[in-house]
């Protein structure tokens, strides 16, 4: 059980190191691209055997604008992969897959119907 729990820190202390370091790669491809602009890295999960790396992607302008710019983060994929080898000391670079975060669409939702049982409870 103990091993487990270890395993576990040390997948999160990763995967925090990740997202450190490629929300900074990011900012710079930003500052270049301004196609992915208004993009911002939410979460990042690795696999189990820490050979995938998937990171989240959140805009406001929702999934659709996320799509649309989605070719543009693969065309970096290999760029971002290679400083990340270059910065971390990891024994392998775990391979980057882009995705949109719905999570945080879901708990705006959540919040409005919270604040609107709110209201209508204070009528």
């Amino acid at each position: 059980m103990f091993k487990k729990q270890l395993q576990e820190i040390k997948k999160a202390q990763k995967e925090s190191l990740l997202l450190r370091e490629l929300s900074k790669l990011f900012l710079q491809l930003t500052l270049d691209d301004k196609e992915l602009e208004n993009l911002t890295i939410s979460k990042i999960k690795l696999s189990a055997d820490k050979s995938v790396c998937t990171v989240f992607f959140y805009t406001q302008a929702g999934p659709e604008d996320f799509e649309k710019r989605l070719a543009r983060l693969k065309l970096y994929k290999p760029s971002l992969r290679k400083a990340l080898s270059q910065t971390l000391a990891l024994r392998h670079t775990p391979d980057l897959i882009f995705k949109y975060d719905k999570q945080i669409e879901k708990q705006h939702k959540i919040e409005k119907l919270l604040n609107k049982i709110k209201t209508e409870e204070q009528l």
